[in-house]
């Protein structure tokens, strides 16, 4: 028996926001979508070339307020073979919210608040 890790759900409170997020912070973009026939979820599906593993954003419409992550200890990582242009990026984007000098790592924070680590690749 084998498993292989797929994707990661997050879920959002404005689809829109995260996605233009998404794309312009982590070059990800929209793969496959699933909408409810209804109208009261829609599942959105973010890669890109550099791996199989994908972020799926879920969004409800009865969400009413944002979402409580606790004390968001979980996060996601992303590798990147340009450190520097990366970290720049996310500084102009003004979405760093904790650095690691000594440990040569950075976090950005996404609209919902989710955290993503950002390591160079060694």
């Amino acid at each position: 028996m084998k498993f292989k890790f797929v994707h990661n759900n997050i879920n959002v409170f404005n689809l829109d926001r995260s996605l233009e997020f998404y794309e312009k912070a982590l070059d990800l973009r929209e793969v496959r979508r699933k909408e409810a026939s209804d109208g009261s979820y829609i599942i959105v599906f973010l890669a890109n070339e550099e791996s199989e593993h994908q972020l799926e954003l879920t969004w409800l419409r009865d969400k009413e307020g944002p979402y409580h992550l606790g004390d968001n200890e979980f996060h996601v990582a992303f590798r990147t073979d340009d450190y520097e242009a990366a970290h720049a990026r996310h500084q102009e984007m003004g979405c760093i919210c904790y650095e690691n000098p000594s440990m040569g790592i950075y976090f950005i924070c996404d609209p919902d608040g989710y955290w993503t680590e950002i390591i160079p690749t060694r």
